[in-house]
């Protein structure tokens, strides 16, 4: 259950009367924890990664998307909390309001927190969270395998890297050869176009 103002950084960047974001009314959590990579061309274009944390979405701009090459670290700047309803939006956010631009949702699936799975260590995410570590399988249908979110240095700057297991493949890059919708199956050109934009 997210406290009364974790949303609040959310919903003070948006007027609601002009954007279709949802404002955030879903609560609780689900059995299996679910995350979602949004890609959302705004001033840049960049893959927002979001883990179901505590009752809303935890959130990081991926610039380069997420890779499958163990080798490769992604810058991984940490955003606002979103809420649970957000995990299925797609669409056009107004010029003029924050992060205006097209978004739809490039993956989604479940995740488990492999810290917690860990004799030897135990945390789960939210203290993962707070101690910069975040280790987590993803079941995605485009992303699938180990990754993890390092916070480095002071700064909150977050690294996230695809950890070196079955899933791993440095030839792979569904950045550049899926770029579509797993939802609707729309390019971010087609969602653009449908909303007149």
């Amino acid at each position: 259950m997210p406290s009364s103002d974790a949303l609040s950084k959310y919903r003070q960047k948006r007027d609601f009367r002009r954007t279709s974001e949802p404002p955030g009314g879903k609560t609780g959590s689900s059995e299996k924890p679910l995350f979602v990579i949004q890609k959302h061309v705004a001033s840049n274009l960049h893959y927002d990664l979001r883990l179901e944390m505590e009752g809303v979405l935890k959130s990081w701009a991926v610039p380069k998307g997420p890779s499958t090459d163990p080798r490769e670290k992604r810058l991984a700047p940490p955003t606002e909390d979103h809420p649970l309803d957000y995990a299925d939006f797609e669409g056009v956010i107004p010029e003029g309001e924050y992060g205006a631009g097209t978004i739809l949702v490039w993956d989604t699936g479940t995740y488990r927190n492999l810290r917690l799975e860990k004799k030897d260590d135990g945390q789960s995410m939210a203290e993962s969270h707070t101690d910069g570590k975040i280790e987590v399988w993803l079941k995605g249908r485009k992303i699938k395998g180990g990754y993890a979110l390092i916070r480095t240095g002071n700064d909150d700057r977050w690294l996230l890297v695809k950890m070196d297991d079955d899933e791993a493949d440095a030839r792979r890059n569904p950045v550049s050869t899926e770029p579509k919708s797993v939802l609707s199956g729309r390019t971010l050109e087609q969602i653009a176009e449908q909303a007149g934009g």
